[in-house]
């Protein structure tokens, strides 16, 4: 069975004899369950090699009728948000009669079809896939983000748009009558363009009020508005408190207790005055399809999407690693990585590795499981596939 290889760069190209071993590894590589995307090989990296010096190390080499050129294509597309067209690719190519195509283009394209919640052309496959490879096909799990949400769970999402000021007492109060009524809310404050300190004041208030009553908060699209409140905060400057409180809270709602210990100092040293003490309460928020960082059971998960250079979930399971000689994720939930957010983790891992750690990121769907081997992530740790 011939499945496109991702191999570092040599210089003169790759010989034959070498290009067929490659080969022979990536077909194992490939076959689920449990599939080994690597072995703890740190040959020919280091740890600080980021996302450009990853991609620049990527090649293709093609086996076939380019095969390993649609792999890649796929999954690329794939991690951008273009599913359709991601399955355009691998629908051609699976149903060209001249082309020689392995299992990892079929488990790509399967769990697709479950990633998108696609169960009769899941369905329409798995017959060809049985009758190809002579084995039972990969049951129907709908793994869309329709079905990763709770049945019971009818958190509402309400939206803060436009500017944070004064005015917008009013809009704040329906999110509160809405959170009262439910017992629970989420925030987008993705669409927050204008922020004032007065608007600072009111949604700190809410938070606050909310949290007396055991109303449960959930906040999406944050990081860009921390970023947001972080420019308007300057040391030794007392103005804007507010600002500065909603933006210690908002560190909280995260987990990211380094940089809200560091903007403590600089409040304390700003207001003369003790800063608010960290509660640790992002454990507390609700989530929907979201990705995690840890779970109740001890075992660490990432779900949902996993996407930007500014991923909170994947610094806080930079933290688990440091804390542990060995690190099990359990990726069973996760739908999809971007390409910007597989460099960091790519970086993340790569630390990790350095440091003598091993990590293994099991249950990884084959699109995602795709993109981590174009990336290199399978070189830094050990990743399986789900079946």
């Amino acid at each position: 069975m011939a499945l496109s290889f991702f191999g570092r760069k040599r210089p003169g190209g790759t010989r034959p004899a070498e290009r067929a071993e490659a080969v022979e590894h990536a077909g194992e590589a490939m076959l689920p369950p449990p599939t080994v995307l690597s072995e703890l090989d740190f040959t020919g990296g280091g740890a600080g090699r980021g996302l450009t010096t990853a991609a620049g190390e990527v090649e293709v080499q093609e086996i076939g009728a380019g095969i390993g050129a649609v792999f890649e294509e796929a999954a690329i597309l794939y991690a951008n948000g273009n599913v359709g067209e991601a399955e355009q690719v691998l629908v051609a190519t699976l149903d060209d009669a001249k082309a020689t195509t392995g299992e990892g283009l079929w488990m790509m394209l399967l769990d697709l079809y479950r990633l998108t919640g696609q169960r009769q052309r899941f369905e329409a496959r798995v017959l060809d896939y049985a009758t190809r490879f002579e084995r039972s096909p990969p049951p129907w799990v709908d793994l869309s983000a329709a079905a990763s949400r709770p049945s019971g769970d009818r958190t509402p999402t309400v939206g803060l748009s436009g500017s944070l000021g004064a005015q917008a007492e009013t809009q704040l109060a329906q999110i509160a009558a809405v959170a009262r009524r439910g017992g629970a809310v989420r925030i987008d404050v993705g669409k927050l363009r204008k922020v004032a300190d007065a608007g600072c004041g009111l949604l700190l208030r809410l938070l606050d009020e909310l949290a007396a009553e055991r109303v449960k908060v959930g906040l999406s699209s944050v990081e860009p508005f921390i970023d947001e409140l972080a420019r308007r905060t300057v040391a030794g400057q007392p103005d804007g408190r507010d600002t500065w409180l909603l933006l210690l809270e908002l560190l909280q709602f995260t987990g990211d207790q380094a940089r809200f210990e560091n903007f403590a100092i600089d409040y304390a040293v700003t207001f003369e005055e003790s800063p608010p003490s960290w509660k640790g309460i992002a454990a507390a928020t609700p989530r929907l399809a979201e990705p995690e960082a840890a779970a109740d059971d001890g075992v660490p998960r990432l779900s949902g999407e996993l996407c930007g250079a500014s991923n909170e979930y994947l610094k806080r399971l930079a933290g688990l690693a440091a804390e542990r000689d060995a690190l099990k994720v359990d990726c069973g939930q996760l739908r999809r990585v971007d390409f910007v957010c597989a460099g960091l983790l790519f970086n993340i891992l790569a630390t990790v590795k350095a440091q003598g750690k091993l990590v293994t990121l099991f249950n990884v769907n084959a699109m995602v499981a795709a993109l981590l081997r174009v990336m290199s992530v399978d070189q830094v740790a050990h990743v399986t596939l789900r079946y």
